[in-house]
């Protein structure tokens, strides 16, 4: 971690941690977060998690718990000025026997908490990061989010550095199967929709996470729904109704510039 002194965009470094199998949807998300921050992709570290410590439930791993106690090296935030934590249609956080990078990760978004290290979570970054601090992830077979829908803020939104001019009910792409069913102990709710808390931030440090993408756009969510049809639809038919559906994002899509002008350059936040 790097100390908080005045840094120009271009020398801003991101760890951007992915949990992606797929290659064309690695360097998708790597160029949407880059792009919706206002960064060049060039200024991003890449920290695949599948990569690291893998997928115990496939070929070679040992009775499924091969790198149950692995541990993420900390050395990876040396030199970094913020952690992005991108979706995943291809892993879960309810099954760590699994999937053993989740309660690695989940102790490496802690260590952040704890040195006060800028954190943006999305979609299943925002899942792990809520299960790292205790609150239970349910999963929906049926009737859970797809697709761009209003989401509400909270009254504390106003006066959060993200979203104080963000209006109520703005559009955002939301695609999940699992979600938090409560807002951490000593974090802040700042967005919702009736299904679910979609945003929170942790009292005392500069974290927060969004349950909808802000890097998806609309024709981003046709690509990503297109390639990943058969894990969240039931057919064609089904899947051009979601993407007929949908609208452009704009509000969503320009919170990660908001932090990184307000937050990782403007010093907003951090207390």
């Amino acid at each position: 971690m790097r100390s908080i002194t005045a840094i120009n965009r271009s020398e801003l470094r991101i760890l951007l941690i992915q949990i992606r199998e797929e290659a064309s949807t690695r360097q998708e998300e790597l160029e949407s977060f880059a792009r919706f921050s206002g960064l060049s992709v060039e200024q991003f570290r890449i920290l695949n998690l599948f990569d690291v410590i893998g997928d115990s439930s496939k070929e070679g791993a040992q009775d499924g718990t091969e790198d149950s106690s692995a541990e993420l090296d900390l050395a990876v935030l040396e030199g970094i000025d913020a952690v992005y934590v991108g979706g995943s249609s291809e892993a879960s956080v309810m099954q760590p026997q699994q999937y053993p990078f989740v309660p690695s990760t989940e102790a490496l978004l802690r260590h952040c908490i704890e040195i006060k290290l800028p954190v943006f979570c999305s979609c299943f970054g925002h899942q792990l990061a809520a299960q790292a601090l205790g609150v239970e992830i349910v999963r929906d077979e049926a009737d859970f989010e797809m697709g761009t829908l209003p989401i509400s803020l909270t009254d504390a939104a106003a006066k959060d550095p993200l979203y104080r001019d963000t209006p109520d009910n703005f559009m955002a792409v939301s695609v999940h199967r699992e979600r938090a069913v409560a807002v951490p102990a000593g974090c802040t709710a700042l967005a919702y929709t009736s299904a679910c808390n979609h945003s929170f931030k942790v009292d005392g440090a500069p974290f927060w996470t969004t349950q909808f993408h802000p890097e998806v756009s609309m024709s981003i969510l046709i690509k990503r729904l297109t390639i990943f049809k058969d894990k969240y639809t039931d057919g064609d038919d089904h899947l051009q109704k979601v993407l007929d559906s949908a609208v452009e994002t704009p509000e969503s899509n320009g919170l990660l510039k908001k932090f990184v002008d307000r937050v990782l350059i403007g010093g907003e936040g951090r207390d």
